[in-house]
């Protein structure tokens, strides 16, 4: 039962670092890439809909998004969309497609986009944090039904070991997004 409880606990924190890869992934760091538009949701039809359910969204060359949505009727609600996203962004539309032009970073969008970093960084951590505790409270409630204090004890240093090890993989995944963030 507590290896259940252990493998469960790792299971929730790796998904948890693979959720703070995504929203990295939709930080742009001076170059195009499809992941940058997952975040903005479109106005489509009176619900908001993700940008990649309503287009293809192409990348021509390193600084360049092409997106050609399936409905040329949406191609309007899709640059508004763009437009009012945090993403700094600035689509020109031909009417059946738009082009996004990734520009050179500044140093301030840099220390900008550096400080999203570390937020998201710190809600991974907690979430890994939270993760550790409700593993530890089952443990706790086993000890209470039948398993001995040090067997109680050990598991909770094992669950601890999990999450110094995630831990330190958010830091690394956050150290190489900085990384490349601060490249010139």
């Amino acid at each position: 039962m507590p290896q259940s409880i252990k493998k469960n606990a790792e299971d929730r924190m790796e998904k948890a670092i693979g959720s703070l890869k995504r929203e990295l992934g939709t930080l742009r760091a001076g170059r195009a890439t499809p992941a940058l538009l997952d975040r903005i949701q479109v106005e489509y039809y009176g619900s908001l809909t993700p940008v990649n359910q309503l287009a293809n969204i192409n990348t021509p060359d390193s600084r360049t998004l092409m997106i050609q949505p399936w409905d040329k009727s949406s191609v309007a609600a899709i640059e508004k969309a763009i437009m009012k996203s945090d993403l700094g962004l600035t689509p020109s539309n031909d009417g059946s497609s738009i082009r996004i032009v990734i520009p050179a970073l500044t140093e301030e969008r840099r220390s900008e986009l550096v400080k999203m970093t570390r937020k998201f960084g710190e809600e991974a951590k907690v979430a890994i944090r939270n993760i550790r505790r409700d593993a530890n409270d089952e443990v706790k409630k086993l000890e209470k039904t039948g398993i001995s204090e040090d067997e109680s004890r050990r598991h909770q240093e094992d669950i601890q070991k999990f999450t110094d090890k995630h831990i330190a993989e958010v830091d690394k995944v956050l150290a190489a997004k900085e990384k490349e963030i601060m490249e010139v």
